[in-house]
């Protein structure tokens, strides 16, 4: 029963929650909820605040949820209408993994994105080619949707 997994997880995150994360239904729906991730201090996303939408599927943990950022950011595994390219959201998911590992894993790709799977191309050309550029633009993007 997915819903009695989305409590637990739930409950878990208010004991214990990620540094930087947070994450809960939306109302009275518990599977659709909104998280909020602070960008990370060592990173281009630094003193933002992006918002996502998580939506667990029916025949949760057993398939991935659903998560999309709300706020526009500049980054190659995240594209314009908030889809993140992250292997444990595809075909490397378990149900062992949780919303918290899954938000700190997301953490985790803002400070280390992997060009080398993107869904925006363009940026992660940049990314691999002009490093300032690429880090000017994400300050620029943050500062402008994050703020």
């Amino acid at each position: 029963m997915p819903l009695k997994r989305i409590i637990k997880e739930l409950h878990e995150l208010g004991r214990d929650p990620p540094l930087s994360c947070s994450a809960g239904p939306i109302g009275d729906d518990l599977l659709n909820w909104q998280a909020t991730i602070i960008g990370p201090s060592d990173s281009s996303y630094s003193g933002g605040v992006f918002f996502l939408i998580i939506q667990f599927p029916e025949d949760y943990p057993f398939q991935p949820p659903k998560i999309t950022f709300t706020t526009r950011i500049y980054h190659p595994n995240i594209d314009s209408n908030g889809s993140i390219s992250v292997d444990i959201l595809r075909d490397q998911w378990s149900p062992a993994l949780t919303i918290s590992k899954v938000l700190l894993s997301i953490c985790s790709l803002l400070t280390d994105p992997n060009p080398d799977d993107p869904l925006e191309p363009e940026i992660a050309h940049v990314y691999k080619t002009n490093r300032a550029l690429y880090e000017s633009t994400c300050k620029e993007w943050t500062n402008k949707y994050a703020m």
